[in-house]
């Protein structure tokens, strides 16, 4: 006999059924499904999205009892203990606050957090008022080689961290795990200063949402720790996914080979050896498995137990600020001191203004 469950689910944004990985093909709406159904705890009551063919084909995969086009009716009438956001990041903010508004114990939302700045800090502050707990999902930090990376770390493996640095696609979509996860080996400590630079000279949206060609960025943490990435076409700078450097040695996470090599997803090198060592990680690579499934379990868990989880609104904040306030340094030519002291999005505002003016590919027949 099955247990009735003890959380009520909805999720906001089905979109299409995953068929094609991509920056477009994500349907992250099917993954967040899944993880909710291996929980006996909880029950996915209704869905909504405003495409309704979607929510009904996402009703039939997942046995879904109710349906909507309106998010908002489904917040009114629901009485839901859990939304799931995953929708595009300019729609995070308004869904954010209307579900805190409705009183949902608890929002699970996609990143990157906001669309602006201000709408970030909006979101946690609206949470935090309702009592409602907000996580977003920054799931590779459950995944073995970060937990090993930190465990390594953490032991005085490489002695005192002194930089965190990453290399990808970009600051904000894909960026936004890096950043997450410099901040996770660094303590969740915030940053004192950023300082970069950016180029945008072909249009970048991801999500409708604009994302530069190319940026380097330096910043500094509290802690006298420095953070470094490098994305777009210099993102084969950095070498891998991650590096942690320390006093005493170097850890990588997806190290980049050369002419096909094969490297481990994690690997170590101590001072005074020549060597790379490689770290078991059982099978796990950069993406997963399973990585969403053990994110939502975590988040299930903190609404049960009432311990903090480490996917919290809060902690999102930190590497948000870092993300915007690269950009605000390339709108402003110099370094940003933080508390960052904007509302917007300096990127979409510069294309906005002009001071920006990416060229857009031509439509192909």
């Amino acid at each position: 006999m099955r247990v009735l469950a003890t959380y009520r689910v909805g999720i906001i944004g089905t979109g299409k059924k995953p068929v094609k990985p991509g920056p477009q093909g994500y349907g992250m709406a099917h993954h967040h499904a899944a993880a909710y159904q291996a929980l006996p705890s909880c029950e996915i009551v209704a869905c909504a999205d405003i495409n309704l063919e979607n929510a009904r084909a996402f009703q039939e995969l997942f046995g879904v009892p109710r349906v909507y086009t309106d998010y908002r009716e489904m917040l009114a009438k629901e009485s839901l203990d859990i939304v799931s956001v995953c929708t595009w990041p300019a729609l995070h903010e308004e869904m954010v606050v209307a579900a805190a508004e409705a009183g949902v114990r608890a929002v699970h939302c996609e990143k990157p957090m906001a669309h602006t700045w201000g709408g970030a800090k909006r979101m946690v502050a609206a949470c935090q008022k309702s009592g409602t707990l907000l996580t977003f999902n920054h799931q590779r930090r459950f995944g073995a080689p970060y937990r090993r990376a930190k465990e390594l770390l953490d032991q005085g493996a490489i002695g005192q961290l002194q930089r965190v640095e990453f290399g990808a696609g970009n600051l904000y979509d894909y960026g936004s795990h890096s950043v997450d996860l410099c901040n996770y080996f660094n303590g969740e400590r915030a940053a004192r200063w950023v300082i970069a630079q950016i180029d945008y000279r072909r249009e970048n949206l991801v999500f409708g949402a604009h994302n530069e060609n190319q940026a380097y960025a330096l910043w500094e943490y509290e802690n006298g720790v420095f953070g470094v990435a490098s994305t777009g076409a210099g993102a084969g700078l950095v070498g891998c996914h991650n590096r942690l450097v320390g006093s005493e040695g170097t850890i990588e996470i997806g190290p980049q080979g050369r002419g096909g090599e094969r490297l481990p997803v994690l690997r170590i090198r101590r001072a005074g050896d020549r060597s790379w060592e490689a770290v078991d990680c059982g099978g796990e690579g950069l993406h997963g498995p399973n990585y969403i499934e053990r994110a939502i379990a975590d988040v299930v868990r903190a609404l049960g137990d009432g311990r903090p989880s480490e996917l919290s609104g809060e902690n999102a904040l930190k590497a948000t600020e870092i993300i915007f306030a690269c950009w605000e340094s390339a709108r402003r030519r110099g370094r940003v001191d933080l508390p960052l002291d904007v509302d917007d999005n300096p990127l979409e505002e510069m294309v906005r203004s002009g001071a920006l003016q990416p060229a857009r590919e031509e439509a192909t027949a």
